[in-house]
């Protein structure tokens, strides 16, 4: 059973996550988009998870009951990996798996607009999204343009505890400050940099390390949070190194490894 609604998201609580992930090496099964999974796959090794790209329907829901936790993104859907998504988020909801859903781009496009209102019913542990595609997936708005936010996370609060209501978890809302709600309880993540908006693939990261970090420790609202701070703690150490996108790429992945559970205890969290 998930954890909701207990307690504070405090640096204890940060730092026992971080040990958590690297000591459990959770297996998160990525029904992710063309574009990101080989920096997806090298985020979820780099924390200390491990990946497994499955997106075959015949395969889907067998291994969604098996692994750790479920990352649904439709970035780049089409109609046999969105069987894909249903049989697997139906798998994992049976057996108890958690799974993160990621709208990306929703709003703007009927047949992923569609389908995520379809994935919302099977009641997602974790939605994981900018503010207007969460917006869009609560019916609150009409998406952003494309795959970018044309609303800030804040605008977004209202429609992510609502949502966060529906589904009985846990909305994530990414922007310049993350917010995290479980409809009861807002965190606030500071931190990161800008260079990640133009790392592509970041985003979609960041959804498979709330999977990892929601299986490593049971607790949807704890887990977000934990992985929102981890990417922020880390960017803002390989911007102080990057020369530009290029290098901040691959310092990203090397700051990721190397931050510990005192570094995360230190990031910029504050929790209403």
């Amino acid at each position: 059973m998930l954890a909701k609604g207990c307690h504070a998201v405090d640096a204890d609580q940060l730092r026992a996550a971080r040990t958590a992930l690297r000591d459990s090496a959770p297996l998160v099964h990525c029904l992710t988009n063309t574009v990101v999974q080989t920096l997806t796959a090298n985020v979820l090794l780099a924390v200390g998870a491990a990946p497994a790209m499955v997106d075959a329907p015949e395969e889907a829901g067998e291994f969604a009951a098996v692994a750790s936790a479920v990352l649904v993104n439709v970035g780049t859907v089409h109609a046999r990996t969105a069987e894909a998504m249903r049989i697997a988020a139906r798998a994992a909801g049976e057996v108890g798996t958690p799974w993160v859903l990621d709208p990306v781009a929703v709003g703007g496009l009927r047949f992923r607009t569609d389908l995520a209102g379809e994935l919302v019913a099977l009641r997602p542990t974790v939605v994981r999204g900018n503010a207007s595609e969460v917006l869009a997936l609560a019916g609150a708005g009409s998406g952003g343009r494309g795959v970018d936010s044309t609303a800030t996370a804040d605008d977004a609060l209202a429609a992510a505890e609502e949502l966060a209501t529906r589904t009985g978890g846990v909305v994530a809302v990414s922007g310049e400050v993350d917010v995290v709600t479980d409809g009861t309880r807002t965190v606030r993540i500071g931190g990161g940099s800008v260079l990640l908006t133009r790392t592509t693939g970041a985003g979609c990261a960041l959804g498979a390390l709330v999977a990892a970090y929601v299986a490593a420790t049971g607790d949807a609202l704890g887990g977000a949070v934990a992985a929102h701070a981890h990417v922020a703690l880390a960017a803002e150490i390989a911007a102080d190194l990057a020369d530009g996108p290029g290098t901040f790429a691959a310092q990203w992945l090397d700051a990721l490894d190397a931050l510990d559970g005192d570094a995360l205890g230190e990031a910029d969290v504050r929790t209403s």
